[in-house]
């Protein structure tokens, strides 16, 4: 079921990114850089009050063992009031905003972008409660309809010549509609709140996670804050367009594998066995999409973004070509936070933010006079920096080794090496006429020949270092399971021979 679930999410999350694709290359020609710079000084701040609630009391709702209605109903309230409150809070922080950016109109759209904040209050029980009952279908549906419509409200205002109020229209919208649909599918009824025991408790545990989720995003967004300062909408809106597709080729799907993976982790944490196992093919898996997409996207990745948003962001490919080669450790990173809250230790989690955040923050401030490309590669070196002491920490709960973890992901990492190497190469010696050229054709054609090239060298080197077809059947195995049609019955002896294998093979 979990894997099946896993698979509900993965398809909605590749629906998702067409929608995103779709919204990406149709406003990136109605609108300008400066108009996405703009709502981005914005929502740098305002998704961080969104995601009280969202980030922390879900967990609760996920990770508690017992929940009755006036639990759940005492965490809605809790919820709505601090939505309520962090929506007057942030409407009235406006001027600040155009006075620390030097850009009037930020007043305005900050008041017009605070009601997301409490739209998105009142949905975070109904969508906690559907995560529980792993309603994966449910949940998919809800999302990609709500980004549909985003889209949808976003492309019609700036048809109209709306500009940068289009995106606040999309960003309104959002939350709205998914909201409504939250309650149409989960028709839960909260009671009126009450005192009960353990909601203390409860609360100090969501504000673990979410002081966790709070350093972790503002580690993840001070670079736009830095950028924005530092030069202006214009620069903003083409670094935040090449962060946004750096972050949506990995941490896109490590975020539907979330919803899966920490209610199933959470259920098999008592079975350190079990527990084992499913965390070490979640690495498996999360390194040999992770290393080969990241490595794949450092090479192709300015062409696609020339050809996805046309003429005018030209420095977000430059920028993106910085990111590539953070795209697969990231997507490897991202996944230790499944190992915190699964075992029920969100204080760990947060502790580490801090240290992360600390490190991140510096690399940021020694890489921003070399610009927007700079502090693209400062991302890049924070992830591979602090990987492997994220793991080491977040494993001791669990008495799997860092050398184990290591064991099972580095052969991915020296053959998206080895390949991206290669491939660069071969590309440099290419000198075919008709995959030259700034025009459409020999854009598709240079990416596809690259990318087959890089995919086909990097496979035959996996196979080459674990000396044989283990990860390929592996995968193999997890993509049947991942279809809606296949058996609910889990392959798990496959899943125990390639982590029996990995470990046998690093003694």
């Amino acid at each position: 079921m979990a894997v099946r679930g896993a698979g509900v999410t993965a398809i909605s999350t590749l629906a998702g990114v067409a929608v995103q694709a779709v919204t990406t290359i149709v406003l990136a020609r109605l609108l300008t850089p400066a108009d996405f710079g703009l709502i981005t000084m914005v929502t740098t701040f305002s998704l961080l009050f969104m995601n009280f609630g969202v980030n922390g009391l879900t967990e609760v709702i996920v990770q508690r063992a017992e929940m009755n209605r006036s639990i759940a109903s005492n965490l809605f309230w809790i919820s709505l009031l601090a939505g309520a409150v962090l929506t007057v809070a942030f409407a009235g922080c406006g001027s600040l905003l155009a006075d620390f950016y030097r850009s009037p109109p930020l007043s305005r759209i900050t008041m017009a972008m605070a009601p997301t904040i409490f739209l998105a209050s009142i949905s975070m029980a109904h969508l906690a409660l559907l995560k529980r009952g792993m309603q994966f279908v449910q949940l998919s549906s809800n999302e990609v309809a709500s980004r549909v419509c985003s889209v949808v409200v976003s492309i019609l205002c700036a048809l109209r010549g709306a500009q940068y109020w289009a995106l606040v229209a999309g960003a309104i919208a959002q939350p709205l509609c998914q909201s409504v649909g939250a309650w149409l599918v989960c028709r839960w009824i909260p009671s009126l709140p009450r005192r009960l025991p353990g909601t203390w408790s409860m609360l100090r545990f969501a504000l673990s996670v979410y002081g966790r989720f709070g350093v972790n995003y503002i580690s993840r967004n001070v670079d736009n804050v830095l950028v924005g300062w530092r030069f202006d909408s214009l620069v903003l809106g083409s670094y935040k367009k090449a962060y946004d597709l750096f972050s949506l080729s990995g941490s896109t799907f490590v975020a539907s594998i979330f919803t899966v993976a920490v209610p199933t982790l959470s259920r098999c944490s008592t079975d350190l066995v079990r527990y084992r196992r499913y965390v070490l093919t979640a690495l498996a898996v999360a390194a040999f999409v992770g290393m080969g997409l990241g490595a794949d996207l450092t090479l192709v990745g300015a062409d696609a973004i020339r050809l996805l948003l046309g003429p005018g962001w030209e420095a977000t490919g430059r920028i993106f070509t910085f990111f590539g080669p953070g795209i697969g450790i990231m997507l490897l990173y991202c996944t230790h936070g499944w190992i915190h809250l699964s075992m029920g230790t969100p204080e760990r989690w947060f502790h580490w933010g801090l240290i992360e955040f600390a490190c991140t923050l510096l690399l940021f401030l020694v890489a921003l006079p070399w610009g927007p490309e700079g502090v693209a590669a400062a991302w890049s070196a924070s992830f591979w920096a602090l990987t492997i002491p994220a793991f080491a920490y977040a494993l001791k709960p669990t008495k799997i080794k860092i050398s184990t973890v290591i064991g099972v992901v580095w052969r991915y990492v020296l053959a998206s090496l080895l390949a991206g190497c290669a491939t660069a190469a071969i590309r440099q010696e290419m000198h075919v006429p008709f995959l030259t050229g700034p025009s459409t054709v020999p854009v598709l054609l240079r990416i596809s020949t690259i990318s087959c090239v890089f995919w086909l060298l990097y496979l035959l080197l996996i196979v080459g270092l674990h000396r044989g077809l283990q990860p390929l059947h592996m995968m193999a195995a997890v993509g049947r399971e991942l279809l809606p049609c296949a058996s609910d019955t889990l392959k798990t002896d496959q899943y125990r021979t390639f982590a029996t294998t990995v470990e046998t093979t690093d003694r």
